[in-house]
């Protein structure tokens, strides 16, 4: 039977698609528990009005994330204070998907949005790994044919590897470090301004995560 232990640890599994942060980090997990063989997970967001669709993938994973610990029965995930949170609970709740949670106002199921975050995150993590190669004094045309087993591992490293790994694209140590949003190998003359995009990428994400941490402090204290 699961414990407080390995709830924590199965929620800190959950990302915010757009942060590529773990909700547990992030402050989002207001409180949970296990009490016999249901499990109950209460979730905040920064504001009233974050956006539905990123925190319908949210409360949907961490259901799932749930719902597959051991000697789990029922699980009680709920989403509040937010302007959606009665379509998003009952969504999620009745395993319905997010078009049937929003009828009438979605059109689309929620995988290609997460793919595109996904491969942001990729992108952004590649900036990670590659900007402390280039502060050493690594040449550019060295890290354009830099492998992935050729980098010093690190905990940016790995996580770059976890998320090309969710994307279907190939992560052996063989494997190019530097790779565009297709997971097609980057020209040596395109690295520049890949880097420069991933940067961005990097950078945006970074910021916006700051943010949220600073309106889910102004919000609850």
């Amino acid at each position: 039977m699961t414990d407080d232990v390995g709830l924590r640890s199965a929620l800190d599994t959950v990302r915010d698609p757009e942060l590529d942060t773990s909700i547990v980090e992030l402050g989002f997990v207001s409180s949970c528990g296990v009490d016999g063989g249901t499990v109950r997970v209460r979730l905040r967001l920064p504001t009233f009005f974050c956006a539905p669709n990123f925190a319908f993938l949210m409360v949907a994973d961490v259901h799932d994330r749930v719902a597959e610990l051991d000697g789990v029965e029922a699980v009680d995930v709920v989403l509040e204070d937010h302007f959606a949170s009665t379509e998003i609970n009952a969504g999620v709740a009745a395993r319905a998907g997010f078009v049937a949670a929003f009828d009438g106002q979605a059109e689309n199921e929620l995988d290609g949005l997460r793919n595109d975050f996904l491969r942001k995150a990729m992108l952004a993590n590649q900036d990670r790994v590659a900007r402390p190669l280039l502060a050493a004094g690594m040449p550019l045309d060295r890290l354009g044919t830099l492998t992935i087993g050729e980098a010093p591992a690190s905990a940016d490293l790995e996580r770059l590897r976890s998320r090309r790994g969710e994307l279907g694209i190939p992560s052996g140590d063989d494997d190019p470090l530097l790779v565009r949003l297709d997971g097609v190998a980057v020209p040596c003359d395109d690295v520049v301004v890949h880097l420069r995009r991933a940067r961005t990428a990097r950078v945006g994400i970074d910021v916006n995560g700051e943010y949220c941490r600073q309106l889910l402090r102004e919000r609850y204290g």
